[in-house]
């Protein structure tokens, strides 16, 4: 099968445009072939165009609009944040995140830091070297 992530209720996605860009909400409802409903825990539940939402392999079982009560429910027993944080996708993003918020005092000594570790491994790398070819 050529796709694995797909457009239906429960699944998680990330908003990649637009005021709550960064957020990840869950699809409730398919609107049309266009949009669908989302709602996350920390925002009003609205319409997104699909071209604004990025999907997850992420999903909760859920009914088709829920509650708010039951989704926050649902996205605390499926560990939804947890899940997110651990895969490489949301990894990076957090990491982006952090840089974005270096100043540029931290990010000289950032640069330092990582000046000093290539020597370390350099200078290790050739005592293996060293050692292999005698």
């Amino acid at each position: 099968m050529p796709f694995k992530r797909y457009v239906e209720i429960g699944r998680v996605a990330l908003v990649n445009y637009g005021k709550d860009y960064g957020k990840l909400v869950v699809i409730v409802d398919v609107v049309d072939q266009n949009r669908a409903l989302v709602d996350a825990p920390d925002m009003v539940r609205s319409q997104i165009n699909f071209k604004r939402l990025s999907l997850t392999d992420i999903k909760i079982d859920i009914k088709r609009v829920p509650k708010k009560k039951t989704l926050i429910a649902a996205m605390e027993a499926a560990d939804v944040q947890g899940k997110w944080e651990k895969s490489s996708w949301g990894k990076k993003l957090i990491v982006q995140k952090r840089r974005a918020e270096l100043n540029d005092f931290d990010r000289f000594k950032l640069m330092v830091a990582k000046i000093k570790k290539a020597a370390v491994v350099r200078k290790e790398l050739s005592k293996l070297k060293k050692e292999t070819s005698s």
